[in-house]
């Protein structure tokens, strides 16, 4: 998954960054308004964090020219504890959450996995398709009940297909959905990474999880179980 955190404060900004990092995001940061329009705008996110006290152009001006862009990914602000208007006019500008500073990691990364299962039409922290779980709070993976071991990248591809189930996403969108901006990308290590997905969670060719479709990219095809 790919966030965006918009903060100018140097030493939260670098901390979220890591932290994410951590977590198994692909993370672009942006210092300041302008930058996290232009950011917001270009770049293939799956989710942003905004402050809206931000130098050039603030948090809510960000939001409305985004939402105005039609960009529809889900958006966390963060604000004063204290300024219950910033949380309203913020939400009203069209963002989805708040976060009131100081703020716990967990609980930020909490919202931001509420906010990407919600956009993907998931109520549970558990994806469930098929036979085929995983589970964005612990992620883990297991097939029939049998645990899968994964590395980061095919974890990643395997949950950002999960999350959309049944839909068609192209080889690009995956590709930049696992690395970063300046990372030289080879078009092979998709097809190589879910290949290895393949092998792993269907070792007996049985279940086919992940069909290719030719020239527009890969789906989730197993069935999701209700949450």
């Amino acid at each position: 998954m790919r966030v965006l955190v918009v903060e100018d404060e140097v030493s939260l900004r670098e901390s979220l960054k890591a932290q994410l990092t951590e977590a198994g995001f692909t993370v672009d940061v942006a210092k300041d308004g302008a930058e996290g329009l232009f950011a917001g705008l270009e770049y293939p996110l799956d989710v942003a964090v905004i402050d809206l006290g931000l130098p050039q152009l603030s948090g809510l001006e960000v939001i409305r020219k985004a939402r105005a862009a039609r960009k529809t990914y889900p958006i966390l602000i963060l604000t004063a504890r204290e300024n219950w208007q910033d949380k309203v006019e913020g939400l009203q500008a069209g963002a989805d959450d708040y976060l009131a500073k100081p703020f716990h990691f967990e609980e930020l990364l909490a919202r931001l996995q509420a906010l990407l299962r919600r956009a993907g039409g998931w109520a549970s922290a558990e994806l469930k398709c098929g036979p085929v779980t995983l589970d964005t709070r612990a992620q883990t993976v297991s097939v029939e009940s049998a645990a899968v071991e994964l590395t980061t990248f095919e974890y990643r591809i395997l949950e950002h297909l999960m999350l959309r189930a049944g839909e068609v996403i192209s080889k690009a969108e995956l590709t930049e959905r696992l690395y970063d901006q300046d990372f030289e990308r080879d078009s092979n290590v998709i097809e190589v990474l879910v290949g290895r997905l393949r092998r792993k969670l269907d070792p007996h060719d049985r279940l086919k999880p992940i069909e290719t479709l030719r020239g527009r990219g890969y789906r989730f095809s197993l069935a999701r179980e209700p949450s």
